[in-house]
């Protein structure tokens, strides 16, 4: 059976719609990939507006996902960081390494860029510290003569539960190190990650030291 002309012309007229419309997503993925890596943007959200606002793109239906920016990222530092990333992200997870032997009291645990290998020049070392009782933390700090900045975070546990969890920011290594603390029975269950809402990738000290001794792989 032939197809009405006018309906020939409307699923043309779609199919071109939609064939833009992933052009647009992929072009401001692209754009804010670059703006994270190289104007230190951290939030996805503010970078895909500005991606936005460059491009001249402002029908969100053209906004792209956040794991399609972090797709983008990725495929971003392969080509344009080849010869440095490498170097960067291991000296990263070795300061990694030395935090999380200094802090191991608290059971930490690796999380983000650092982790997931898609750390940048501006991406602090992220912990998760694991105590029933939060001050803990700032008071092994002040015994050990770290200073440190104190901020709070909306942590997802899970579909159902949120919490705002404390946060320390102070620098050693000459690297930025950004610290949550958890209860520990979040050790259980890891909360979900801001770029696809899944369980959060994190790494034990033992893991992140298997993950040191494999070849680099870029």
């Amino acid at each position: 059976m032939r197809h009405a002309p006018g309906s020939a012309r409307h699923a043309h007229a779609v199919t071109h719609t939609e064939t833009r419309t992933r052009e647009r997503r992929q072009r401001l993925a692209i754009e804010a990939a670059r703006l994270i890596s190289e104007g230190g943007i951290r939030d996805y959200h503010l970078a895909k507006r500005k991606a936005a606002d460059r491009l001249g793109i402002h029908d969100d239906a053209s906004l792209p996902r956040n794991s399609e920016i972090h797709e983008a990222l990725r495929d971003y530092q392969r080509l344009f960081l080849a010869q440095s990333h490498p170097q960067l992200l291991r000296e990263r997870r070795e300061a990694a390494a030395r935090a999380m032997e200094f802090f191991f009291e608290f059971e930490p645990r690796l999380v983000g860029a650092v982790l997931e290998g898609s750390a940048d020049a501006h991406s602090a070392v992220c912990l998760h510290l694991y105590a029933d009782d939060a001050e803990r933390v700032p008071v092994f700090l002040a015994e050990h003569r770290i200073p440190a900045e104190t901020s709070t975070r909306r942590i997802r546990l899970d579909r159902d539960r949120s919490m705002d969890a404390p946060v320390w920011l102070f620098a050693a290594d000459d690297l930025p190190f950004d610290i949550t603390v958890l209860p520990r029975d979040a050790l259980r269950q890891p909360p979900l990650d801001r770029i696809d809402e899944k369980p959060m990738q994190r790494a034990s000290l033992s893991a992140l030291q298997e993950l040191l001794a494999e070849p680099e792989d870029w």
